[in-house]
């Protein structure tokens, strides 16, 4: 067929009104895979330090390096889709996805894998604003939300049975398992965006026919004040005050330079000719009312999210003395729990406000952090049950937040800002989610020391169950301050609402 065969118009004549279902399909499954890719490893980094012999600071660097590099590429994306479109880029980063799983796989030293964790991590970055694109141009505004609880049902569903599925593989054949598990996934998804990806840019315009070249200046200050930012808060957790305090300065000063360059070269594509660059982050976005306060949502979102996803686990076998396989069976109900949630969620999503629905996640997901107080060993016919209540609260909390978020803060965009939007609210969430894990080591660290007892040291007690009862207060605390910028997400009675 030819490219014009592949279009999104001609796409949408040959299936009718089920194409944008079928596209939304086609990308899901790519984004299973980079997501899970994301999540899974995690199972395997004690096999994988025992196979090369590594402290678990160096071990928890196939993690680091894949969050780093998947929240700067997030930022190419509005530039890749317009300059290459839809498909190639699409199946261009499921290709570099699935090299990076095999490569990972089959390595036989560490650096090597740490570069088959960056290639998926640029890989997954790329990926995950697309469906949200794609979300907001090819459905209507009443398809929207119920587009979203489907499209998040699957999406969350690789990481809740991900890390069980994952757990047997360690067992059974060893930690290069897990990175094969993805293969499947891409190969599926690069046989469907062969059939209904469409070849063109959103908004249906030819490939490469809008805007000049990519913002590489933005995208190196990006990416260096990222990377201080991370280790800046790596050394707070476990280095000198002296480093991390340099470190974060630097993270200070790229990001007024970043701000700044990116007003120049906004300023410089509006006045200047058809081929001038493309600011990396359109800062005029943050404008409209509603996506400045979603973005502020999405970043202190991504902390608890992340946070919480590190903390407890972590909370479960050093606090509370649970082995590792036990963690995954008491999580898994409240992984289930979310996928159903968001699916119920995204078709109210289609009728009720958007800063309702965000506000009720965060307030159930505060909720869940603060009761995990109540959990005391002196009762251990509680212990189980209680850990199970408040992981399905919290996952309940999420599954309002997620198909709600990207909507309400998107919808008063002009279309063509769209990929724009979508990358900047990918990218906020996953530099609070980068920070959050940090933010929750830092704290706890903190609170174990002025609790008199070493993290590492064997046992459980009440002044650890303190320790960390404080760190989760703190992430309470953060939903909490989260609410006031979701509150006004609501729109305003005599706004419109743009086509």
């Amino acid at each position: 067929m030819t490219a014009h065969e592949h279009s999104l118009t001609a796409l949408r004549e040959r299936y009718g009104e089920r194409y944008r279902w079928l596209l939304l399909l086609s990308v899901m499954v790519g984004t299973m895979a980079a997501i899970m890719s994301s999540t899974i490893i995690n199972v395997a980094i004690p096999d994988m330090s025992q196979h090369f012999v590594l402290g678990q600071e160096r071990a928890q660097w196939v993690t680091s390096a894949f969050m780093a590099a998947m929240t700067v590429s997030m930022l190419t994306t509005p530039w890749l889709l317009a300059r290459h479109g839809y498909r190639r880029t699409y199946v261009a980063c499921i290709w570099l996805l699935l090299a990076g799983g095999v490569a990972g796989g089959v390595a036989d030293h560490y650096p090597l894998v740490l570069a088959a964790r960056v290639a998926e991590g640029l890989a997954a970055g790329v990926l995950q604003p697309i469906p949200a694109i794609i979300i907001l141009r090819a459905f209507e505004p009443h398809e929207q939300g119920r587009a979203s609880g489907i499209f998040g049902m699957g999406v969350v569903l690789a990481p809740a049975i991900g890390p069980s599925i994952g757990g047997l593989l360690v067992d059974g054949f060893g930690w290069r398992s897990i990175f094969f598990m993805v293969v499947p996934f891409c190969i599926a998804s690069l046989w469907l965006a062969r059939r209904f990806v469409p070849v063109t840019s959103p908004g249906g315009q030819s490939a490469g026919r809008q805007g000049g070249g990519l913002d590489w200046q933005g995208l190196v200050l990006a990416s260096a004040g990222t990377l201080c930012l991370l280790n800046g808060l790596v050394e707070l957790q476990g280095g000198t005050l002296a480093t991390a305090g340099l470190l974060l300065l630097a993270a200070l000063v790229m990001l007024l330079a970043f701000v700044w360059l990116q007003r120049r070269t906004l300023r410089t594509r509006r006045h200047g000719p058809a081929t001038a660059i493309n600011p990396l982050m359109n800062l005029s976005l943050f404008a409209d009312r509603r996506f400045r306060m979603g973005s502020v949502v999405a970043f202190i979102y991504g902390i608890a999210l992340f946070g919480s996803t590190y903390l407890l686990p972590v909370y479960m076998q050093m606090g509370l003395g649970l082995s590792a396989s036990y963690v995954g069976t008491i999580l898994l109900p409240a992984g289930l729990v979310l996928a159903v949630t968001i699916a119920l969620v995204g078709r109210l999503a289609d009728r009720q406000p958007t800063h309702r629905l965000v506000s009720t996640g965060l307030v159930l997901l505060a909720a869940s952090f603060a009761l995990v107080v109540t959990i005391d060993l002196g009762r251990p016919a509680q212990v189980i049950p209680l850990l199970v209540t408040w992981a399905i609260l919290g996952r309940i909390g999420l599954g309002f937040i997620l198909p709600s978020l990207n909507i309400g803060a998107m919808r008063g965009l002009d279309h063509t800002d769209i990929p724009q939007g979508a990358s900047v609210i990918n990218f906020l969430r996953m530099l609070g989610g980068a920070a959050g894990v940090s933010l929750c080591g830092i704290v706890l660290e903190w609170r174990a020391g002025a609790h008199g007892f070493a993290l590492d040291a064997p046992g459980t007690g009440p002044e650890r169950l303190a320790a960390f009862n404080e760190t989760f207060i703190m992430l309470a605390v953060v939903c909490a301050a989260a609410l006031w910028a979701a509150w006004r997400l609501r729109e305003h009675p005599d706004a419109g609402t743009k086509p």
